[in-house]
């Protein structure tokens, strides 16, 4: 019989109480119960010989600093990781996605706009992603649904450049009835600056023109954001 012993493995699923561990608390009380490392740790299944699977997640959070950033990372960042291989990284990021496009399905479907409000809920999970700026435009119909949201252009960290021209061709050419355009300081305040004002006041002069009007203008920040139409900036 031979006298190797194995080597300890700290928090490993094992040690944990059998009621406690993550898997049988997702089936009793439901995912939403779970902290992200857990949830992690389930969809990872095991650890490393010196970690269990939720405190390899833990050491993954908390190398990114979060779910948000983790989320942006590539697959070799997220293989920096120690424990981590290709294959959890893999896995890591399908979950992401997966997660990121129900969010996108779960927005479509008629969605109305009434305030700028409805327009962060929309677009939230979108612009908290980008670490450049984003200018979008959101098409929509004769009782304010959104019919299509346009990627009109993007740049760096000091900004973007939209035009009307690029804003209005493609609501000229999906027929919309109104639009709504959206983007991000990547600085995190969301502050409008005179150049958003300038640019905001030109798209209200073009769309009265085609007889497209622009309802709002939307400024995201980081965890807040600006309507030039609550502002009376347009």
């Amino acid at each position: 019989m031979s006298s190797h012993t194995p080597a300890p493995v700290t928090s490993a699923v094992r040690e944990i109480p059998p009621d406690d561990r993550p898997r049988e608390r997702l089936a009793r009380l439901g995912a939403e119960a779970l902290r992200d490392a857990e949830l992690i740790g389930v969809l990872f299944r095991t650890g490393t010989r010196e970690v269990g699977a939720v405190a390899l997640a833990d050491r993954l959070l908390h190398h990114f600093g979060g779910i948000r950033n983790m989320a942006r990372a590539s697959l070799e960042e997220i293989q920096q990781v120690k424990g981590i291989g290709q294959v959890k990284a893999i896995e890591l990021k399908a979950a992401l996605e997966l997660g990121k496009r129900l969010a996108t399905h779960n927005h479509l479907n008629k969605y109305k706009i009434r305030s700028a409000q409805d327009v962060v809920d929309y677009l939230m999970v979108d612009f908290k992603e980008y670490e450049t700026e984003h200018f979008k435009t959101l098409l929509l119909n004769t009782k304010n649904e959104i019919r299509k949201v346009v990627d009109i252009s993007h740049g760096s960290v000091d900004g973007t450049l939209a035009m009307p021209r690029d804003v209005y061709r493609q609501a000229v050419r999906e027929g919309a009835s109104a639009i709504i355009v959206a983007h991000n300081h990547p600085s995190g305040d969301p502050e409008p600056s005179n150049a958003d004002i300038q640019l905001t006041r030109k798209l209200v002069e073009s769309g009265e023109l085609l007889n497209i009007p622009l309802l709002d203008h939307v400024i995201f920040g980081d965890g807040k954001y600006v309507s030039l139409k609550e502002r009376q900036l347009m």
